[in-house]
């Protein structure tokens, strides 16, 4: 009896510990951790949102950028962090569509070792050229590559990161040969743009319509199905590239058997916040569209990327083993 009494009120203190734990989230600060360097993308809606989260939740949310190896190292940090709530990842198009479409034994299974909360933009890319090249609009680019084989570098965030498969699916559909030279963000790669270092780079406006603003890059065409109407003045790579369409997406996830009270209040306040004015303005401000959306649509589209991206690879020859 003594044994069955023990029993039951242990049992009735784990009950009663989730639903506690829940309610008191969160009571400490908040590790959003982004897999790549500060300046990019992933960086700059990090920050916006963690921002806005660290206001509604009255708790500090910490941009914690850790990079290398294509953004793994970040992801695998992730993925041993207490399943309690306080890490989130940035997941992005590379790391939960490219890598697992593309790469074999990958220390993370993107979908069994992570809880998806929602998308939090997506974005088309856009042709950006170093100023000196001599071209403006990517037929002019499609021409140089053709008559200088092999004299072009374009830039990317690493192997399979958007960048590289848009330079590759330009490669393969334009029919030129270019060469892809990889850096640790699109930071890094757009300052070796405008240096002269490498000469253009297919990437998302949020790190490429600043620089062009102030007249260090050009930026010349979009690689969306429709214009952009955030960039209403640029084409689509599509009028000069028949069928190239490549865009980018970001999202929140955390580890696996976080508790579901927890996940809920997360993807709760993602909703608040992803919806207030003052964050769409700053996304559209930074050329990104804003996209709510409920776990489940979150998780049935990125595996509708990963199936995309893996005939994307086959088309263009890309491996990264």
């Amino acid at each position: 009896m003594r044994h069955f009494l023990r029993y039951m009120v242990t049992g009735t203190l784990l009950v009663l510990a989730v639903p506690a734990t829940a309610q008191g989230y969160p009571n400490k600060q908040i590790r959003f951790l982004v897999a790549s360097p500060p300046g990019g993308s992933p960086d700059i809606l990090a920050r916006i949102v963690g921002a806005r989260l660290s206001e509604q939740m009255k708790q500090q949310v910490i941009i914690d950028n850790r990079s290398g190896a294509s953004g793994i190292i970040g992801v695998e940090i992730v993925k041993s962090a207490a399943p309690d709530g306080y890490t989130l990842l940035l997941a992005t198009s590379t790391l939960f569509a490219a890598l697992p479409a593309l790469k074999n034994n990958l220390p993370y299974d993107a979908e069994r070792d992570f809880i998806p909360l929602s998308r939090i933009a997506e974005v088309a890319n856009v042709l950006t050229v170093n100023t000196s090249l001599g071209v403006n609009s990517a037929a002019d680019l499609v021409k140089l590559a053709k008559d200088k084989p092999g004299s072009l570098n374009y830039g990317s965030a690493g192997n399979g990161s958007p960048a590289h498969l848009a330079g590759a699916m330009l490669d393969v559909l334009a029919r030129i040969k270019t060469a892809h030279v990889p850096y640790k963000g699109a930071g890094p790669a757009l300052i070796d743009i405008i240096g002269g270092q490498i000469q253009f780079i297919i990437t998302s406006p949020l790190v490429a319509m600043p620089h062009s603003r102030a007249g260090r890059v050009k930026v010349l065409a979009t690689t969306g199905a429709k214009r952009d109407p955030l960039l209403p003045e640029l084409p689509l790579m599509a009028d000069t590239v028949p069928g190239y369409e490549i865009v980018q997406w970001w999202g929140i996830t955390v580890v696996k058997g976080t508790p579901t009270a927890i996940t809920q209040r997360l993807h709760k306040e993602l909703m608040v916040a992803l919806n207030t004015p003052e964050v769409r303005a700053l996304m559209n401000k930074n050329g990104a569209t804003p996209t709510p959306e409920s776990p489940a649509e979150f998780s049935a589209f990125m595996k509708a990327e990963r199936v995309r991206i893996a005939n994307v690879g086959k088309q263009a020859g890309i491996t990264l083993d």
